[in-house]
């Protein structure tokens, strides 16, 4: 990663939407980096928001003083804990001010994740080329931390300009997100507690579950939460994953993880994140653990479907 000493502008990326990056070496180098950026876009009359840590964010307020009133901040640590949140939160910006260009600064791989939620972040990033790909006038810039680098978190492989490269890239982003979506995830461990599941089993299952998270020390809302997302996914195994499927539950550095598997196949890459219609056959279930677990993972290819629920026994004050 070649990092350059200049915050130039660039353009790029699908027709209607502008996805780039930046790395930043530290504090000083990020306010140099994005304050530009976004005080050119309120120059020119676009919506801005930016979803940033705490601390990124008291930066940007302090350097751009009275204009840091024009900007919509988030804590992208609340609002995009579970990275499938994320989308839904550019959608409904761009939903609440039709025809007007949207920037954003979103930093959903900041340091301080655990290595499962950056491997949903740079799923996250993947999925944005293929959600706003038709979208009207939008441009967002992902800072990344040097420090949090590593081969399996490089930011050109999921934005089409990362900024002091050397060129831009031209995959097929929407190859990309596949690839990502139909990836395996790391083997349910050998001491992880199994049990298969159908229709008449589903209330059975829910209660096992929902008896051990409380016996793990997850609070009476979090169980609730948990067990509600649990039995969402469940049932889609039941309905749409061959009529059953297999629960593994186990506890992981102060998380509690739920790991549905089924049969199933989800062609649609942007399920959960984006809230079907009524009348929709599907998806529901999965936009509700989205909304209910503190992260969701979701993949599913030719060999099956799986779907891994994280419920975090330190869970502060965020959003879960």
């Amino acid at each position: 990663m070649l990092i350059d000493s200049a915050p130039e502008a660039v353009n790029g990326g699908p027709a209607g939407f502008q996805h780039d990056a930046f790395v930043y070496i530290d504090d000083d180098d990020f306010v140099r980096r994005a304050t530009p950026f976004l005080r050119d876009g309120l120059s020119a009359g676009e919506v801005v928001l930016a979803a940033l840590p705490p601390e990124r964010i008291s930066l940007l307020r302090k350097e751009l003083g009275d204009l840091a009133g024009q900007i919509t901040f988030i804590d992208m640590t609340v609002a995009g804990r579970n990275p499938a949140r994320i989308i839904p939160l550019w959608a409904d910006l761009m939903r609440r001010h039709p025809g007007r260009s949207i920037r954003g600064l979103g930093e959903p791989a900041y340091p301080g994740r655990t290595a499962a939620e950056f491997t949903e972040a740079k799923l996250h990033e993947a999925l944005l080329n293929v959600a706003f790909e038709h979208s009207g006038p939008f441009r967002l810039r992902c800072p990344y931390s040097a420090a949090a680098l590593s081969p399996e978190l490089e930011p050109a492989e999921t934005h089409p300009v990362v900024i002091g490269s050397r060129n831009g890239c031209s995959l097929d982003w929407g190859k990309v997100a596949l690839e990502l979506f139909g990836a395996s995830l790391p083997a349910v461990p050998g001491w992880a507690q199994r049990r298969e599941f159908g229709l008449a089993e589903l209330t059975a299952v829910r209660r096992w579950a929902a008896e051990w998270a409380r016996s793990q020390g997850l609070s009476r809302d979090q169980v609730d939460d948990l067990a509600l997302a649990l039995h969402e996914i469940c049932t889609n195994s039941v309905r749409f994953g061959g009529g059953q499927g297999t629960l593994s539950l186990w506890a992981q550095h102060r998380t509690l993880i739920l790991d549905v598997a089924d049969r199933g196949r989800i062609d649609d890459l942007l399920v959960g994140r984006v809230l079907p219609p009524i009348e929709g056959l599907g998806g529901r279930g999965t936009w509700m653990a989205n909304q209910l677990c503190d992260l969701v993972q979701l993949r599913s290819s030719g060999t099956g479907t799986q779907v891994r629920l994280h419920s975090r026994l330190d869970r502060g004050g965020g959003a879960g």
